[in-house]
C-alpha cells in the first residue's frame, strides 16, 4: 500500500479536502488562556500593591516588575495544577476551586513569612485581586471555550479502518462517553457485502484499505482507529504493518475500555503512538525560528560570499529549487545554492551525483563538500517547510547510482517522514551522507533516521546542531 502511488477515489478526495487544516489542538489554548490570564493578573497584582504599599515606598516600576513575576507565578501554578485543561476551563466552580488551590499552598507559605517580609497586606491584596480579575475573564473564557468545544474545532479528527458492526459499536461507544471530542469524517474496507455496508450510523464508506495512507497524506487527520474483532488479528497486523509510516495516532477499537483512545493499546501499537504531537511540534518550531534567526545572522557573510561567486564563474541562477519529500511525504520546494552548470541542472534528480561529476562547478563542489550550498534552506525553515534538525528531505524520485528507487531498497522507506525534514540530522552527523552506491548505506541512513525520530527531544538537535560543524571537516561521500 503506497500512498505516492495510489489516486485517491473521488470520495475520499472530497473529504480530504475538508480536513486540508489540522484540528485546534487544546496546547493552543492553553497557550492564548496564558497570553490573557497573565496581563489581567499582572494588572490586578499592580493596582493590589498600589493599595497595599504607602505612598511614600511605592515604585511604579518596580511594582510592575513584581507584579509580572507574581502573575506568571500564578500562571504556572495553575497550568501545573491542570487549572488550564479544557474541561476544567469549561467548569466555573471546577476552575475557581483549581486556581484557590494552585494560590493558596504558596500563598500560605508567604503568609507564614509575612513578619520577616512585611507583605502581609500585599498578601491579602494579591489575594483579593486575583479572584476580582479572575471571575469576570474566566466566565467570558467558558463562554468562548464551550462554544469552541461545541462546533468542533478541538476535536480529534478520525476516520476508521473497518466497517460492519464493529465500526456500529465503536460509533455508538463514542457517541455515548461523556465529553467526547472525537470527530469521524469515514470508514475505510475493503468488504463490498452486507458485512460492511456503504454507510454505518450516518459515517460514510469513503474507499478501501488502499486509499487510507493516502487519505492521511492528503488530509490533517489526528486519528486512525482500526475497528476489527479479534478473529480478524491477521488483517489488524497487516494494517498496524501499513501503518508505521505514518505521523498519526492509531488505535484499537478491541483495546479500548471506555472509547477514549488516548492510552494503551499493547506494546506494538505503543510504538505507533503519534510521534510529532502538539506540544513537540510548538517546541521545535520555537528551537528552529530562533536559531535560524541566530544562524542568518552569524552566517549571512558566507552566504554572500557563496552567492558571488557562483555568479562570478558560471551563467545562470544563484539559487536552485527542487521538489522534495516533506513531513508526511508531502511535496516541498528547498532552496538550494546552485552547484551545477545552469544547463545541466536536475530539477527532478534523476542522475544522483558522483566522484567527478563533470556537472558540477569547481565552486560548487566547494560549496557541496563544505555543504555551504544548503544554507539558503534556513528560509525553508523559517517558512516552515524544513526544520533544522531531522531526516534529510529526498528528493521525489530519489535514487541510488545504480539508478535504484530509495523505496525499492528499503522497504517502508517513508516512515522516515514522520517528523519534518531538516537541513542536518543524526544519520549525518553519523557520517551517512552524499552518494548511495550500495544498499547498506542508504540502510544505514535509514536505521538512523529512525532512532532519531524514536528518540527525539530538543536536547537531541542542540547536540547535533553543535556536532555538525566538527561532522562536515569529514567530506566523505559528499561530491
Amino acid at each position: 500500500m503506497d500512498g505516492q502511488s495510489i489516486e485517491l477515489n473521488e470520495a475520499a478526495r472530497s473529504v480530504a479536502l475538508t480536513v486540508r487544516r489540522g484540528a485546534l489542538e487544546p496546547l493552543w489554548l492553553l497557550c492564548v488562556a496564558i497570553a490573557v490570564d497573565v496581563p489581567v493578573f499582572t494588572l490586578a497584582f499592580w493596582f493590589a500593591l498600589y493599595g497595599s504599599v504607602p505612598a511614600t515606598e511605592f515604585a511604579p516600576l518596580v511594582a510592575a516588575a513584581q507584579a509580572a513575576s507574581g502573575a506568571v507565578l500564578v500562571a504556572v501554578a495553575l497550568a501545573a495544577s491542570g487549572a488550564y485543561r479544557n474541561k476544567t476551563m469549561a467548569n466555573l466552580p471546577a476552575f475557581l476551586s483549581a486556581t484557590l488551590l494552585a494560590v493558596l499552598v504558596p500563598g500560605l507559605g508567604l503568609l507564614l513569612l509575612a513578619p520577616v517580609t512585611g507583605l502581609g497586606p500585599a498578601l491579602w491584596a494579591f489575594g483579593l485581586s486575583l479572584l476580582v480579575a479572575i471571575l469576570p475573564t474566566r466566565i467570558g473564557a467558558r463562554a468562548i471555550l464551550r462554544w469552541v468545544i461545541d462546533t468542533g474545532l478541538i476535536a480529534r479528527r478520525t476516520v476508521i479502518a473497518g466497517g460492519g458492526e464493529e465500526a456500529a459499536r465503536l460509533i455508538r461507544g463514542v457517541h455515548a462517553r461523556t465529553g467526547n471530542d472525537i470527530r469521524f469524517y469515514g470508514i475505510f474496507d475493503d468488504r463490498n457485502d452486507a458485512r460492511s455496508p456503504p454507510q454505518v450510523l450516518g459515517v460514510p464508506k469513503i474507499g478501501g484499505y488502499d486509499d487510507l495512507i493516502a487519505f492521511v497524506r492528503a488530509s490533517a487527520i489526528d486519528l486512525v482507529i482500526i475497528a476489527l474483532p479479534h478473529t480478524a488479528e491477521a488483517r489488524i497486523k497487516w494494517l498496524l504493518d501499513e501503518f508505521r509510516v505514518l505521523p498519526v495516532e492509531v488505535g484499537l477499537s478491541t483495546h479500548s475500555k471506555d472509547y477514549a483512545f488516548d492510552q494503551g493499546g499493547g506494546p506494538y501499537l505503543q510504538k505507533l503512538r503519534r510521534s510529532f504531537a502538539p506540544e513537540c511540534r510548538l517546541t521545535k518550531r520555537i528551537f528552529d525560528i530562533v536559531f535560524a534567526l541566530v544562524a542568518l545572522g552569524v552566517l549571512w557573510p558566507v552566504m554572500l560570499a557563496a552567492a558571488l561567486a557562483i555568479r562570478l564563474e558560471s551563467k545562470g541562477p544563484t539559487l536552485f529549487r527542487q521538489l522534495r519529500h516533506g513531513y508526511n511525504d508531502r511535496t516541498i520546494e528547498v532552496l538550494k545554492f546552485r552547484s551545477m552548470y545552469a544547463e545541466d541542472s536536475d530539477p527532478a534528480a534523476e542522475r544522483i551525483v558522483t566522484r567527478g561529476d563533470p556537472r558540477v562547478t569547481k565552486v560548487g563542489r566547494f560549496l557541496r563538500r563544505s555543504s555551504i550550498d544548503e544554507l539558503p534552506q534556513l528560509f525553508n525553515v523559517l517558512r516552515g517547510d524544513l526544520s533544522l534538525v531531522g531526516p534529510r528531505p529526498h528528493a521525489i524520485r530519489a535514487q541510488s547510482s545504480q539508478q535504484d528507487l530509495f523505496t525499492q531498497i528499503v522497504d517502508g522507506y517513508s516512515a522516515r517522514h514522520r517528523l519534518p525534514p531538516g537541513i542536518t540530522g543524526w544519520a549525518q552527523i553519523n557520517g551517512w551522507r552524499g552518494e548511495i552506491d550500495r544498499a547498506d548505506k542508504l540502510e544505514a541512513r535509514y536505521a538512523h533516521d529512525l532512532y532519531y525520530i524514536e528518540n527525539w527531544s530538543i536536547w537531541l538537535d542542540l547536540q547535533i546542531l553543535l556536532r555538525t560543524p566538527l561532522s562536515l571537516l569529514s567530506s566523505k561521500g559528499a561530491y
